[in-house]
């Protein structure tokens, strides 16, 4: 097996067993999956567990910028760019466009399981707000909350990639389970409820 191929196996068994398992899965049981015979292989390519789990990270992370810019390019053109359902779409809908592009299928439940484990000292990282597209929809979806207190839009927009990534790994789940079957409307209905989270007003007593 090629080193390119190696490598990639063993991304795609570790993002599949994290999610599945956790992060503590050995990784043994990851460089098994992969096909390779030495247990070693995730510390050869990756030096540890820490550096597999970024590098699962930042191989999605990377399409999924290249589809937000083009995302953010074609709503400004026509003029939505800065409308709140549209900047949230911009974040969800690719993730969805993902898994049905490449048949991913546990990305999102990899996302839940590491997102607050402490091998992520980033946690820009994991919501990708290192990248371009991301900050500035960040930017551009606080500024379509001015109803709200600065805090209490912070923490919003903060929750708002816990409950993206658990929505996703919940559709995941269904979708494997047999229960749903993916369909036209997946991405606006997880639209809907981001956007519900975000906008919701506030009860005097948060105030």
């Amino acid at each position: 097996m090629r080193t390119d191929d190696s490598r990639s196996a063993l991304l795609d068994a570790g993002e599949r067993l994290i999610a599945e398992r956790g992060v503590e899965v050995p990784l043994r049981d990851i460089a098994a999956a992969a096909g390779q015979r030495n247990n070693s292989a995730v510390h050869y390519y990756f030096d540890s567990r820490t550096g597999l789990i970024e590098a699962i990270v930042d191989r999605r992370m990377n399409w999924l910028e290249q589809r937000r810019m083009e995302l953010l390019a074609a709503h400004e053109a026509d003029g939505t760019g800065h409308d709140l359902r549209a900047l949230v779409a911009m974040l969800a809908d690719p993730i969805l466009e993902l898994l049905d592009r490449s048949g991913v299928s546990h990305y999102g439940r990899f996302l839940e399981v590491v997102r607050t484990h402490p091998v992520i000292a980033d946690a820009r990282r994991l919501a990708g707000s290192d990248r371009v597209a991301v900050r500035i929809i960040a930017t551009r979806l606080t500024a379509a909350l001015p109803h709200l207190p600065p805090r209490h839009r912070r923490r919003r927009l903060e929750t708002m990639a816990t409950v993206l990534f658990a929505l996703v790994a919940d559709y995941e789940r269904t979708l494997e389970s047999g229960v749903r079957t993916p369909g036209p409307d997946d991405s606006g209905e997880i639209v809907d409820m981001i956007v519900a989270m975000i906008t919701v007003p506030m009860t005097a007593a948060a105030d």
